[in-house]
């Protein structure tokens, strides 16, 4: 049975990570948010590009009509919604093939790693390892003072 892995696709490494677990497909709204093909207005703020996002399960687009896909749809009053998204804006990011090339490119590192060469092998040969969250912070960028953002990674404040 095909698995579909939804949620908590923030970098290329949690797609690959997703895949090595046997997921057939990955779902990536949040991280195409930013792009110009998605939809929302871009607005100005402090100096910066954002693109305005809103969550399928947000209030505002149940209100819109999305609430049936969360069994609310018998919910006429909106205080009564209960959202699992939020509504809010996000960095601009650019055409949406930019971000593309660097998931496959993440993907393809991601794969070198494991000694893999098709998605397929990733799934048989992966291995997890745990990690404590100081490793994990350790394996980030730290100690530096980032004056130049990469394409492909953010540090979350």
């Amino acid at each position: 049975m095909p698995v579909i892995a939804d949620g908590g696709i923030k970098f290329s490494g949690d797609v690959t990570k997703a895949l090595a677990a046997g997921a057939h497909a990955v779902m990536i709204g949040g991280l195409f948010a930013g792009t110009e093909e998605s939809p929302g207005e871009t607005v100005l703020y402090q100096g910066r590009s954002y693109k305005v996002y809103r969550g399928m399960g947000s209030i505002a687009a149940m209100e819109r009509g999305s609430k049936d896909r969360y069994f609310q749809e018998h919910e006429a009053a909106t205080p009564k919604l209960v959202p699992e998204g939020v509504e809010g804006r996000v960095p601009f990011k650019g055409p949406l093939s930019a971000s593309v090339l660097q998931l496959i490119g993440g993907l393809r590192s991601g794969m070198g790693y494991c000694g893999c060469r098709r998605i397929e092998d990733l799934r048989r040969k992966g291995r997890f390892i745990r990690v404590t969250s100081a490793g994990l912070r350790e394996s980030h960028v730290h100690d530096v003072t980032i004056t130049k953002e990469a394409p492909n990674y953010r540090i979350e404040s």
